[in-house]
């Protein structure tokens, strides 16, 4: 998640369509996102802290390997069988044009660093979006044997091992000089031309970690955080994130507070810290 943003036109939102989707799509599709998302993660353990594959550098010099192709093949196979007028985008490989109105956005894994370095922090990732908007979203911890769902207007839950899901909810914390502040790479925001948000970040609040990607996003969508930022994100790194982190009684935004995932930032907060964090981040300069 530490890539500089995608600028390509593949990363644009899919022709939009003004019909709200309906129930019933949308519970065909939580099926799919949760059973495939699962077997992709799975996939992904055979990989985890072994030592049968290789770390390859694409052209931005970020980090993949022979289980993030895996993982999204299988996905974009599965979507394909059931869903073959859906549009999918993933961060591996060509997007694919659809005629329904909804679109899958992939990130087999999200953290690849931590993944190589068998670091269980990282994630499996998926989105669905219809008509421009986030309205489903999973993200899987293969190596902590967790993963939080959600579906607009259905809530965020969250799944421990084999246990039942339970309701998401992000804290109640309304002061930041209390608040858990994450980010995923502090020398990112220098990167970015961003050096001066985290410093006033930093010291605005209690504590601050870089236990970063999408890991950061479900400490704040399950309340053991308040605030997590990125100075630059792609589309893949965030449409599963909006509707959770909506559902679950937060927020998901840009650096100036628009709930959008087509921002190329991120900030995830508890809510009732919006207005502070975003009176820091909107001082920034923008991304080119």
């Amino acid at each position: 998640m530490t890539k500089p943003p995608s600028t390509s036109a593949s990363a644009t939102p899919a022709a939009t369509t003004s019909s709200e989707p309906s129930a019933a799509d949308l519970a065909q599709r939580l099926d799919l996102v949760l059973s495939a998302g699962q077997e992709a993660a799975a996939i992904t353990l055979r990989y985890f802290r072994q030592d049968n594959y290789q770390v390859e550098l694409k052209a931005d010099a970020s980090p993949v390997t022979v289980a993030d192709r895996e993982a999204e093949q299988h996905l974009r196979r599965r979507i394909a069988a059931s869903f073959p007028d859906d549009a999918v985008l993933g961060e591996e490989f060509d997007s694919v044009d659809g005629t329904s109105g909804f679109r899958w956005i992939l990130d087999p894994i999200d953290g690849t660093k931590s993944f190589v370095h068998g670091v269980p922090f990282y994630g499996t990732m998926i989105g669905v979006e219809h008509a421009g908007r986030s309205v489903i979203g999973v993200v899987l911890l293969p190596g902590l044997d967790e993963h939080v769902y959600a579906v607009r207007g259905q809530g965020a839950w969250a799944v421990r091992g084999q246990e039942s899901p339970k309701r998401a909810h992000v804290s109640d914390c309304r002061q930041m000089s209390q608040a858990l502040f994450l980010t995923t790479a502090v020398k990112d925001f220098d990167k970015f031309g961003r050096g001066e948000a985290y410093e006033a970040l930093d010291a605005a609040t209690r504590i601050s970690r870089t236990w970063g990607d999408c890991y950061g996003y479900l400490l704040v969508a399950t309340g053991r955080a308040e605030v997590m930022v990125d100075p630059a994100m792609n589309v893949w790194d965030a449409a599963a994130l909006q509707p959770i982190l909506e559902e679950a009684g937060g927020t998901f935004t840009n650096w100036l507070g628009e709930p959008t995932i087509h921002g190329r930032e991120g900030v995830a907060t508890n809510g009732h810290l919006l207005d502070d964090v975003i009176a820091i981040t909107r001082r920034a300069p923008r991304l080119p």
